[in-house]
């Protein structure tokens, strides 16, 4: 059974920075594909970064050059570094995993964790 559990997420203010880990279990983690999506109030999930199981990274052009995904297959965990944060980064982020990256990319990962919220004051 796969699971994926997020942490790091908390209160933040403008131009600052949080690093989100999300460990999984149930998985070989090193052949599959990660990816941090994050959804806020009013809005639809969006794919913020994703990476595959060859370390190819993806990402939203809202986050590009200010967030990082990156994995450590040691300790089955992937990171979402997040740098000079705004107040349109405030979500729900959530991590989730895919044998097939076209699933990460096209939205439909086969597991999802159960979020964890970040909120960026101006």
């Amino acid at each position: 059974q796969v699971q994926l559990v997020e942490s790091g997420g908390g209160l933040v203010h403008s131009g600052g920075s949080l690093r989100l880990s999300c460990a999984a279990s149930g998985i070989i983690f090193c052949i599959n594909n990660m990816g941090w999506y994050r959804q806020a109030p009013g809005k639809q999930r969006e794919l913020v970064a994703a990476i595959g199981g060859t370390d190819v990274t993806s990402y939203a052009d809202s986050v590009r050059g200010r967030f990082t995904i990156s994995r450590d297959n040691a300790k089955n965990t992937v990171y979402l570094q997040m740098n000079s944060l705004k107040p349109e980064d405030t979500a729900v982020y959530y991590c989730a995993v895919d044998s097939r990256l076209y699933k990460i990319l096209a939205g439909t990962p086969s597991s999802w964790g159960q979020g964890t919220q970040v909120t960026v004051s101006s």
